[in-house]
């Protein structure tokens, strides 16, 4: 062992690195989880819901694509988001450091997978991700994901793409900024809005991406949920047009102390379509959740985007409690199960490990084949 691989397997230790990954596996699994479970009835009313699967909503996966466990591009478009933070970290050995220009490559890459037949059309500098085969399923992408890739040009803060834009499409795909535990809450929080603006270019839509971000980024570093929100809205209060997403965030907070939960206080939040109304959401049914069944149950029946509001929800509680937490029945179902589990486990061995996969001193063919430099 090189004395840098040496040296990043001390700060972490092994008890670290085995709850980070599990942090990371949780994260991901989990928000695929909730994608899945509101999948079926995404564009479907509670009353909807309830006339076809009895008065207590879906408590189960209901056939959506053509099968049970379905994700949609809430789940792909976040497999990507990991995937261009691997390979920023990779670039950084090059000096080319920039991580919204690897986001935004990654994400190109996705929006390729909704128009190309399949991986064979993918080159080699693509990285494994773009060759798996399942993820070229067209799962109701968001227009504004769609044209805010559909051509090479990155929106900035400065010059956002669909500057109207505050829809949910962005926060959705943003969990895995949250995961950068070793860096500080702001570079989280700005990393993720410069992200978001590739896309989504209103306040409220990239500022509730960065928001999210930094509640995962809290609990991914063992903080409760309660002081992560306020940790996000510590970071929102410094940020001009916050307002929608802050008063999205404290009345989520009030929710809770306003009795039982139930889908009528869910749907006092909003419908989740929109990005500070998924957040409140996410949060609320985290917040009150007596487990992860329970709380990703309570985030897809009601009204609204069932899918985003349940993948959220899966990310911030499966980041807080872990992938042992997650329902086995649910995991043993989900589609691209083994994928997901592939790159949330390279994201942790890159995050714990990344010199001795690509250091000076040190570098891994078969890595750098999975996540080339170019």
């Amino acid at each position: 062992m090189t004395a840098t691989a040496a040296s990043a397997t001390a700060v972490w230790g092994r008890a670290e690195q085995q709850d980070f990954r599990s942090r990371v596996r949780g994260c991901l699994l989990g928000g695929a989880i909730g994608d899945a479970l509101g999948a079926g009835i995404e564009f479907d009313s509670l009353e909807d819901i309830r006339t076809k699967y009895g008065q207590d909503g879906v408590t189960d996966y209901v056939p959506a694509y053509g099968r049970r466990g379905a994700v949609t591009d809430d789940t792909q478009m976040t497999l990507f988001t990991v995937d261009g933070l691997i390979r920023a970290q990779v670039r950084r050995d090059t000096g080319a450091w920039h991580p919204p220009t690897d986001i935004h490559r990654a994400h190109l890459r996705w929006a390729a997978t909704q128009h190309d037949w399949g991986p064979d059309e993918r080159r080699a500098e693509d990285g494994w991700l773009a060759r798996e085969e399942w993820l070229y399923a067209r799962r109701a992408p968001g227009r504004a994901c769609l044209s805010g890739l559909a051509d090479d040009v990155m929106g900035t803060l400065d010059r956002p793409k669909n500057p109207d834009s505050k829809g949910c499409g962005a926060i959705m795909r943003s969990a895995p900024f949250g995961l950068l535990v070793g860096w500080e809450p702001q570079l989280v929080f700005q990393l993720a809005v410069e992200c978001a603006a590739q896309t989504h270019g209103h306040p409220t839509g990239y500022l509730a991406a960065g928001a999210f971000s930094v509640i995962v980024h809290s609990l991914a570093r063992g903080d409760d949920l309660d002081s992560a929100v306020q940790h996000a809205l510590r970071q929102l209060a410094t940020r001009p047009g916050h307002q929608e997403t802050t008063d999205a965030l404290r009345q989520a907070l009030g929710a809770v102390r306003q009795g039982l939960p139930s889908a009528a206080r869910v749907e006092s939040l909003g419908e989740g379509w929109t990005a500070e109304e998924a957040l409140a959401i996410a949060v609320y049914c985290a917040l009150v959740a007596e487990d992860i069944r329970h709380g990703l149950l309570l985030a897809v029946n009601h009204s609204g985007d069932s899918d985003s509001t349940g993948a959220i929800c899966g990310n911030l509680l499966g980041t807080l409690h872990g992938e042992t937490a997650l329902p086995p029945g649910w995991l043993a179902e989900l589609e691209g199960r083994s994928t997901i589990l592939e790159i949330a486990d390279d994201f942790a061995m890159e995050m714990t490990q990344g010199p001795a996969l690509h250091g000076p001193a040190a570098s891994s063919p078969g890595w750098l084949a999975r996540y080339p430099r170019a």
